[in-house]
């Protein structure tokens, strides 16, 4: 489950029935939820838990039934922090029923869940999902024989393809159906102590049918191939590159045709609606607001894209795959697999990736990896860098270039690990589960990554407006002043004796300066600064910018402090403000080290 830390007041008062999802990581309890959900999800946060939890309210029965996706577990004995976070839930508020997500084909290892939802007494359905999945494998299980035996509801379903989704939800209607109050749960590890394995057996025999060998699977196939010791990272490389070659051949096409459709708005509607009004007013709504958010709207459909391919990368199993291949050279710095993965997450967005380092035993584990993750060339950053690359690149320079920061934002973690791991000593294990191979369907693929985007733009837009309108002020402030004459320009002039050496000037610190709000401000600050639209500012980046300039600015984007949210997502998750001012302190200090070496290195060999 991806957490956002979005704000939502939440009523917690028991008005509505109350069912939460549980199970194990990649059942695909998830996709169930958005089944039986639709698109009615958001993120609520509750008091007393500092985790964001995915919830949606449909009506069942007629009646309104609030569905809560909790975080994925593996025992309800655990101590890690998920598990906590499942317990104090179950012991902070009133539920009617728990839906409990198991994988079909791996029923044997997680029949123990609903055991211990069983003991605690609290109203369950078991949905054993992935039931094709173990069809394929030769397993058979009677869901009538071992539903009398778990004494609660089972169902086969496959929540990826809808199979059995009928069944389910039948059962959990007529469990809600069912006159029982909502409680509350006293978790006691003394409850589960009459689980034995025998008991597990005796509940499976006869009801599960297991074959003596599994039948070969795409998995066993290609794991030899892609897990290889020596082939495995450089084929990891390679397809991480096609991506972003991918990005910039299908992208920016994408991004004209945005273009072209907010310029025809600008002047059939946005410019004669704005006629009438003060030439001052008219510059404000046209180059303050329209400007900045038709320059983020043009990059919509590269977001989509490559959210897409991040959805496509997660859900088959091969982003765990990447842990694994990684762990042992990161074990060398401090780090494991996990913090591989999150720093992929980060990819889509920091925010997540950060609230994901819970999973995490330790905490200087946890520090160092929310130390690196900030480095990740996440989708804000990807749409300026794709934007600056374009206008100083030829086209067949341009993916390269762009690769090239992926790299570095890999040397950066790595390098700042190595620099940290004696400061954040880590002796947890690392324990991963390896999912098989799942192609993800068309619909899957496309609804999250526009589910993405909608999140995205959400989070994003209020930040865009406000940095755009407070650029247009300082740039037109004092009135009748231009350039470098305005507050922004002497604000940029300030700033020169720092930025100067790293080739980026007063317009463009201007820009990053604003860019701390959210990564996304910085396109739109741009088309605030400079007074014309995205294409006009590409065609002037392009013959006032040396490639030098540009990709020193996109080096010092790349690296320098985080987003606002993402501050605060540090500061949150590691509850010390002693470390979160020193990873930013830390994050600016790396970033213009790594611009002047590259600058001025540069411009020592002749380059320009």
């Amino acid at each position: 489950m991806t957490c956002h830390t979005v704000s939502t007041d939440i009523d917690t008062t028991q008005a509505v029935k109350r069912v939460v999802l549980v199970g194990m990581p990649n059942t695909g309890k998830s996709t169930f939820f958005n089944r039986i959900t639709g698109a009615s999800a958001f993120v609520g946060n509750w008091p007393g838990i500092t985790v964001s939890f995915l919830q949606a309210q449909v009506k069942i029965n007629g009646e309104p039934t609030e569905f809560v996706d909790l975080p994925g577990i593996y025992d309800l004995t655990g101590f890690s922090d998920d598990e906590k976070v499942v317990k104090l839930f179950l012991e902070r508020f009133p539920i009617d029923l728990a839906v409990i997500v198991l994988n079909a084909s791996q029923i044997d290892r997680q029949i123990r869940l609903p055991l211990q939802f069983k003991a605690l007494g609290i109203p369950s359905v078991v949905i054993l999902n992935m039931a094709d999945e173990a069809e394929r494998f030769g397993i058979k299980i009677l869901a009538d024989e071992l539903a009398q035996r778990l004494e609660m509801p089972v169902a086969l379903m496959s929540a990826k393809y809808g199979r059995g989704y009928m069944r389910a939800y039948q059962a959990i209607c007529k469990c809600l159906a069912s006159p029982s109050a909502p409680q509350t749960t006293v978790l006691e590890l003394s409850v589960f102590e009459a689980i034995a394995p025998e008991t597990l057996e005796e509940i499976l025999t006869g009801a599960v049918f297991m074959p003596s060998q599994l039948a070969i699977t795409l998995t066993q196939r290609l794991d030899p191939i892609l897990l290889h010791p020596i082939f495995g990272l450089p084929l990891f490389f390679l397809g991480m590159f096609s991506v972003f070659w991918l990005i910039w051949q299908v992208g920016l096409p994408a991004q004209g045709l945005m273009n072209d459709l907010t310029g025809w708005l600008q002047t059939t509607i946005i410019e004669p609606l704005a006629q009438p009004l003060p030439t001052l007013l008219q510059s404000f709504l046209l180059d303050g607001i329209w400007g900045g958010l038709s320059t983020v709207a043009s990059f919509v459909p590269l977001l989509v894209l490559f959210f897409m391919i991040m959805a496509i990368l997660e859900d088959s199993g091969y982003l765990s795959r990447s842990a694994y291949l990684m762990d042992a050279f990161m074990a060398r710095l401090g780090l494991d697999g996990r913090s591989f993965v999150m720093q992929m997450m980060g990819f889509g967005c920091n925010v997540p990736a950060l609230m994901g380092t819970r999973v995490m035993r330790s905490r200087a584990l946890r520090w160092l990896t929310m130390l690196v993750i900030p480095f990740s060339l996440c989708s804000a950053r990807l749409q300026v860098f794709v934007f600056i690359l374009a206008a100083v690149f030829p086209s067949s320079q341009g993916a390269i270039a762009l690769f090239s920061l992926y790299i570095l934002s890999f040397a950066s973690a790595i390098l700042t690990a190595f620099f940290f791991q004696g400061v954040f000593k880590n002796d947890e294990p690392f324990v991963l589960e390896l999912p098989p191979y799942r192609f993800p369907t068309i619909q899957q693929v496309f609804l999250r990554g526009w589910g993405e985007v909608k999140l995205f733009l959400s989070r994003a837009s209020g930040f865009i407006v406000f940095g755009c309108v407070a650029i247009w002020t300082i740039t037109h402030i004092p009135i009748g002043a231009t350039g470098l004459d305005t507050w922004g320009g002497q604000i940029g002039q300030f700033l020169q004796p720092v930025m100067r050496p790293i080739g980026i000037d007063p317009y463009l610190t201007l820009a990053l300066i604003f860019g701390v709000i959210a990564k996304e401000v910085v396109l739109g600050s741009l088309a605030v600064i400079y007074a014309v639209n995205a294409e006009a500012v590409s065609q002037y980046l392009t013959t006032t910018l040396t490639w030098t300039q540009a990709y020193s600015f996109c080096i010092f984007c790349l690296l320098y402090t985080p987003c606002l949210t993402t501050f605060v997502t540090v500061f949150n998750e590691s509850k010390s403000w002693k470390f979160t001012i020193f990873s930013l302190i830390y994050s600016f200090i790396f970033a213009w080290g790594c611009s002047f070496i590259f600058y001025q290195g540069a411009s020592l060999l002749g380059f320009s």
